[in-house]
């Protein structure tokens, strides 16, 4: 009875906290014990804007449930993460990637991102660099348990790298990830998802629908050589102009749509060793990407977001 007492007078001293801010508060659900309002929400879609600037072009409604979205499946990691690290130790990867983080906004210093994170009236520096926290532990916890199950045929890699040209493309590439849960139909969530991109455009179709980490930012891969595509993603990207995107494609038991936001040549010559260890390094990460949402998809049914 005390503790349902204290954890009542917890939620209040939230709930008045964040009324001094102004907001008319409405808890929306949990994930676990954790209260999710309108008001985190709201913090959550300001963040997301700035990492995807054409959100701001969807209405409140699924702008509000992107956002809902974000910061629920975050809260669900945290919750995974905290039965193997100390949330209270200092990472030592986290002040490099906060700065690559603000440098790739276009900002030079951390006051800089301060005065910009105030005028979009999202999270503080420290509240940024928990969730930035969370994505590294997030990929440390993957590393560490599916490490020994990632694949490497080195003698494929290197046969790939001497039928390589001496023009190599590269494409700027934003993607679209997703599977189907329960009972869903393919063609039904392929004609949603399709419908979805011309109606609300590429970028928010991948906040909304893309399982991948890279849905917070639009479905931004970024710059990848076409040496480091699939046979068979190479062949449908050949087909398709700057601007456009590919059909549906299934990569093993998920599916995924690409678009070319834009693409270059490159001349530059790097020997074996080095183009190795990069094909190494981009597999590697592409088949930690596919066990992380492997493995979010597994845990998420214990931690899923309990609607009021």
């Amino acid at each position: 009875m005390l503790k349902k007492i204290l954890i009542l007078f917890l939620v209040q001293l939230i709930l008045i906290a964040k009324l001094s801010y102004g907001e008319n508060i409405i808890i929306i659900g949990k994930v676990g014990n954790v209260i999710i309002t309108n008001y985190d929400v709201k913090k959550e879609t300001s963040y997301l804007k700035i990492l995807n600037p054409n959100l701001s072009n969807l209405d409140d409604k699924k702008i509000f449930e992107i956002g809902k979205n974000s910061l629920s499946n975050e809260l669900i990691k945290k919750k995974e993460l905290e039965k193997f690290f100390d949330f209270k130790k200092e990472n030592p990867f986290l002040e490099q990637i906060f700065q690559n983080f603000y440098k790739d906004l276009g900002l030079k210093n951390e006051n800089e991102f301060k005065k910009y994170l105030s005028i979009n009236k999202t999270y503080s520096v420290d509240e940024i660099k928990e969730k930035l926290k969370i994505e590294i532990m997030w990929n440390q916890l993957i590393y560490e348990l599916y490490n020994r199950q990632v694949s490497i045929d080195e003698n494929e890699l290197l046969k790939r790298i001497n039928n390589e040209k001496n023009i190599i493309e590269e494409y700027l590439l934003y993607e679209i990830f997703f599977r189907l849960e329960n009972s869903e139909n393919l063609n039904e969530k392929k004609e949603k998802i399709l419908s979805s991109i011309s109606d609300i455009g590429f970028n928010n179709t991948a906040n909304l629908y893309s399982i991948s980490e890279s849905s917070s930012y639009g479905g931004k891969i970024g710059w990848v050589k076409e040496t480091n595509l699939s046979e068979i993603i190479k062949i449908e990207l050949e087909k398709i102009d700057i601007g456009q995107h590919s059909k549906v494609m299934q990569i093993g038991n998920n599916f995924m749509i690409l678009k070319i936001e834009d693409k270059k040549s490159s001349n530059k010559i790097i020997d074996k060793k080095t183009r190795l260890e990069e094909l190494k390094k981009f597999e590697v990460n592409k088949q930690l990407n596919l066990y992380s949402n492997m493995h979010f998809n597994k845990i998420k049914i214990n931690y899923s977001l309990n609607e009021k």
